[in-house]
């Protein structure tokens, strides 16, 4: 009888203030719905890891599996970095606009996917129609104390009402995710594209942690990187190889990536530096995004339009989640203007399946590289260098 295949999954979250169990829950959820559809046997128990992570024993493919699933967690950072109140998110709003806009990165920005930087403008407009609402608000508030013969009582009623205002559109972000992605775009903004020290520093432990991993003898060590995590792993990846050479255990996965709200930024030079590195590496590396993912650069090869690629890269194969083919009409109607949720699809299960199975992948009997052997890049895949470099 074969041994089961072992596989230690390192994941690592976009900008996400949330505890890590949230993805244990998540992952619980649709493994077993892709367990039904895709007839896998999942059972999902405690893990004894380092960071919070969870087992998942499997019969997947016919083979008996056993893989680790840990999360990477900088979730602590994220949330220093959201202890803003009103007036200073307003100020970040200022500042990362002007950050963008100014050193041309917005304009380099559109001329990839126009989906993610609407997304990235949301916010601003968002806090301005509150701006805007709380002073029309408070001028109206002003105007009847006046009318009732209130003199001086006018301007500390308008101030009172325009905070009121204020406050309720922050209570709301739940629904509206302003001030969320706010927070997000001005944490990448505010250094103009270069890691804060507490990631820098986060990455290093996150390497040491990676090479304790390759030590336990896993079949496959496979990083996983989402969203804004996605150019984390670059880097983290980045760094490994630097110091110690390729392994063939180790793969990277990138799902819904945003690197170019980074990578294009001026002060990315270390970003782009890693891009070019792991382009060329002896490393597989498959990115995977969906154009009905509107907050990701969908089938934008990340690489390549940072300005980080050449004639010698390798890396990374590029496909598409194709929602519109993966999903059924059915699926497709009840996700329609849920746009974090679709943010979210690469983690969760597809009803119509095709070779990208986010749980075959973390829990099946094959590594990475054996199962996109072969695998062209999607068509539609966008390689036009539109970053400085």
């Amino acid at each position: 009888m074969n041994p089961p295949f072992r596989r230690h999954v390192l994941y690592l979250p976009g900008f996400d203030p949330i505890p890590p169990r949230r993805y244990r829950e998540l992952y619980r959820r649709e493994a077993a719905d892709q367990a039904r559809i895709s007839g896998h046997r999942l059972r999902i128990t405690k893990a004894e890891a380092q960071g919070f992570a969870w087992a998942v024993h499997g019969l997947v493919e016919g083979q008996d599996t056993r893989s680790v699933i840990e999360v990477a967690l900088w979730s602590d950072i994220v949330q220093a970095s959201m202890r803003q109140g009103i007036i200073g998110t307003f100020g970040q709003l200022v500042r990362t606009a002007w950050t963008y806009i100014a050193t041309g990165t917005l304009a380099r920005l559109m001329r990839l996917r126009r989906g993610p930087v609407i997304a990235a403008l949301y916010p601003i407009a968002v806090l301005l129609a509150q701006l805007a609402l709380a002073l029309l608000a408070g001028a109206l508030a002003a105007w009847a104390v006046a009318g009732l013969g209130g003199g001086w009582l006018g301007l500390p009623v308008a101030l009172a009402v325009i905070w009121g205002v204020l406050v309720l559109g922050r209570r709301l972000d739940g629904r509206l995710f302003a001030y969320y992605l706010m927070h997000d775009y001005a944490f990448t903004a505010q250094h103009r594209g270069a890691y804060p020290p507490a990631l820098e520093d986060r990455l290093t432990a996150f390497r040491a942690r990676l090479q304790a991993i390759l030590e336990e003898d896993p079949d496959e060590v496979l990083v996983v990187g989402h969203s804004s995590g996605a150019y984390l792993a670059v880097s983290l990846l980045a760094d490994h190889l630097r110091a110690g050479g390729a392994d063939p255990r180790l793969s990277l996965l990138t799902l819904g990536h945003v690197v170019p709200m980074a990578s294009f930024l001026p002060d990315a030079g270390r970003l782009r530096d890693d891009l070019a590195f792991l382009g060329r590496a002896d490393l597989f590396w498959l990115d995977l995004t969906a154009p009905g993912d509107a907050c990701c650069f969908a089938l934008c090869d990340p690489v390549a339009v940072s300005g980080a690629g050449g004639t010698d890269q390798r890396w990374p194969l590029v496909i598409s989640a194709a929602y519109t083919q993966t999903l059924s009409p059915e699926r497709q109607a009840a996700l329609k203007n849920r746009w974090f949720r679709l943010h979210f699809q690469y983690l969760c299960a597809f009803d119509r399946p095709g070779d990208y199975d986010y749980f075959a992948i973390t829990a099946g009997p094959r590594t990475l590289a054996d199962r996109f052997a072969g695998r062209r890049p999607s068509p539609g895949r966008i390689t036009t260098p539109a970053g400085a470099r």
